[in-house]
């Protein structure tokens, strides 16, 4: 998002859009590393710090992180690597990193470059002793970019698996599960590689409800779940399994449990959450002299449902207010992919908005990942505006077609409506804005 934050009072007259694109890079900003990461530095132990992570965030999390190493305690020993992915590295970050390596793999589907990444973070992490630490940067988008398949599976096995788990419209906890139990790496095994190091983990959420071990599969944190779990996913979505999979989803050991003593003197600390980024957008509308309602921070489903449901509060809305009101929300939606169109759950979730209301009078919307890119496109999301259901019309552009496509992202082209802001170099997934103005006399 561009570096603008303040949100000016709130004026109809102007341009609706700008303004709530406005509220969201006031959003973005407050849950990125810059702001976030130097009050957390800790004292060097008396041995090593090595530095690992994974993520969407891992690069400004790692930048973040030198700068405040560099000030505070430049001479003590730091090392170490994080991935991140294409186009989310040190570029725009200021002075690169200069002790901790950088590298960048494919998300969302896994590549052989995320890997070697993972194979190289346990082999920073072996033979530590009690005098090191660890420090964990762990963000939104660590499971593809952060893949070292278990013993007797293959990537292509991975892959496979994970490209039916993105279209069969499975919430994110659920992919995360059957992620862990198929990993050399996640679900604390990273940890448990580098105890008896101490392991403290910084964690920028993207998962609805915030749970810790769900956050990139939790590559540093013990699991609840098992590999039955992880089977079960499969079973329920009717996704064919590889025999080496079900083999090793069958006889395998359980990841690490909260009750391994081993966990016990690591520690782990949330930076940022979408109910922080929703809060600082909320404080700024207010601050402008408009009214919030927070329908929640995690909400997931069926990313158009949604947006049919959310039309509906905004026509409700619309018969009573006597003043702008904001309506936002945040969390993960799901896409259940039927069509061969462009698009991700945000656009998806907008065009089932746009069709719910047809044009409505006074009511604008925005829908963004706050990481910049919705789903494997080059855009954030994008804006609507009243008018543009007549400008739709006039283009020949059916909303259901281009939902039954799944072709979102090809709809709001055309209206010239896409929000592109590049790679924001945060994460806290979906925010969502919906303004409506008082009806006019």
């Amino acid at each position: 998002m561009n570096a603008q934050t303040s949100v000016p009072p709130f004026d109809p007259a102007v341009d609706v859009g700008a303004w709530l694109r406005q509220l969201a890079d006031t959003a973005v900003a407050s849950v990125h590393p810059d702001t976030l990461v130097a009050d957390q530095l800790p004292a060097p132990p008396p041995g090593r710090t090595v530095v690992v992570g994974a993520g969407k965030a891992a690069a400004a999390m790692a930048a973040a992180l030198e700068r405040a190493w560099r000030q505070r305690c430049p001479e003590a020993p730091l090392t170490g690597l994080v991935v991140t992915r294409y186009g989310h590295g040190p570029q725009g970050q200021g002075a690169p990193c200069e002790r901790i390596e950088v590298l960048e793999a494919s998300h969302p589907m896994p590549d052989d470059l995320g890997e070697k990444a993972a194979r190289r973070m346990l082999e920073a992490v072996e033979g530590l002793t009690a005098d090191d630490r660890v420090i964990a940067l762990i963000s939104g988008g660590g499971s593809a970019l952060m893949t070292l398949p278990a013993e007797g599976i293959t990537l292509a096995d991975k892959q496979a698996l994970n490209r039916e788990l993105l279209r069969c419209g499975a919430p994110i906890s659920q992919i995360n599960t059957v992620r862990r139990h198929l990993s050399a790496i996640k679900g604390g095994r990273l940890a448990a590689a580098a105890h008896p190091a101490r392991v403290v983990t910084w964690l920028i959420s993207d998962v609805p409800g915030d749970e810790a071990s769900l956050i990139a599969s939790g590559p540093t944190l013990p699991d609840t779940t098992t590999p039955a779990d992880a089977l079960a996913v499969l079973t329920h979505y009717g996704i064919e399994v590889p025999d080496s999979v079900r083999r090793h989803l069958v006889d395998a050991p359980r990841a690490p449990a909260p009750t391994d003593p081993d966990f016990a003197d690591d520690q782990s600390v949330m930076l940022a959450r979408a109910c922080d980024a929703l809060e600082a957008a909320r404080r700024a509308a207010e601050a402008s002299g408009v009214e919030v309602r927070l329908l929640g921070d995690d909400l997931e489903g069926e990313a158009r449902e949604l947006g049919r449901a959310q039309a509906r509060l905004a026509l409700e809305a619309r018969e009573t207010v006597t003043a702008p009101l904001l309506i936002l929300s945040g969390g993960e939606t799901s896409v259940t992919v039927k069509g061969d169109g462009r698009g991700g759950r945000n656009v998806e979730y907008l065009l089932g908005l746009f069709e719910a209301l047809r044009g409505a009078e006074g009511i604008h919307g925005l829908a963004i990942d706050t990481d910049g890119i919705d789903g494997s496109e080059d855009n954030a999301g994008a804006l609507l505006a009243p008018d543009d259901w007549q400008r739709a019309g006039e283009q020949g552009l059916d909303p259901l077609d281009y939902l039954s496509r799944n072709d979102a992202y090809t709809f709001f082209q055309a209206l010239g409506t896409l929000i592109v802001t590049g790679p924001t170099r945060t994460n806290v997934n979906d925010f969502r804005a919906i303004l409506v103005l008082p009806r006019t006399p």
